[in-house]
């Protein structure tokens, strides 16, 4: 399947506005790589997990502060992926991030990663929000909420803050 195309074309770092996708670079290194020299296939759960932290980020949501002034946290309840291309040492990996869902207390997204044209691999992520002490489902704050409707925000991309 190398050098196999998705008949859609990845979007662009400037659609990154909630729903179209936000983009986020990840180079490959020799850690991430397996014997054969190409990315093992649980690292782009690790890949995709980078992705979606900054875009937490870029929504304005600092999760340490999250935790520390609500005591919720986000935690994966689901995942499912499909690999289509190997990505291999030293190569530059944009992830995309997309909301597909947004409840009371989860996010489902989809995300891919790319290699310039090519599509490396999808997933399906279902990230819940979780009362931090009894480890069970529990609301996402109304701010946080809010700034996930949102989405990322160009002013907000670079500062890691807690929702104001």
């Amino acid at each position: 399947m190398r050098g196999m195309k998705n008949s859609s074309s990845k979007p662009d770092a400037a659609s990154s506005a909630a729903g179209r996708g936000f983009s986020w670079p990840v180079r490959v290194y020799y850690e991430d790589t397996d014997a054969g020299g190409i990315v093992f296939y649980a690292n782009y759960l690790k890949f995709f997990e980078r992705a979606r932290t900054e875009w937490l980020r870029a929504c304005g949501v600092d999760q340490r502060r999250l935790a520390e002034e609500t005591g919720v946290l986000f935690v994966v309840r689901s995942t499912a992926l499909d690999y289509r291309s190997p990505a291999r040492l030293d190569d530059v990996v944009t992830t995309v991030s997309r909301v597909e869902k947004l409840g009371r207390a989860s996010v489902d997204f989809v995300q891919e990663a790319w290699r310039d044209d090519t599509l490396l691999a999808t997933g399906t992520i279902r990230v819940a929000c979780v009362d931090a002490a009894a480890m069970r489902p529990a609301p996402i704050p109304d701010r946080v909420h809010e700034a996930l409707q949102r989405g990322p925000q160009k002013d907000l991309y670079a500062v890691s803050t807690a929702v104001q």
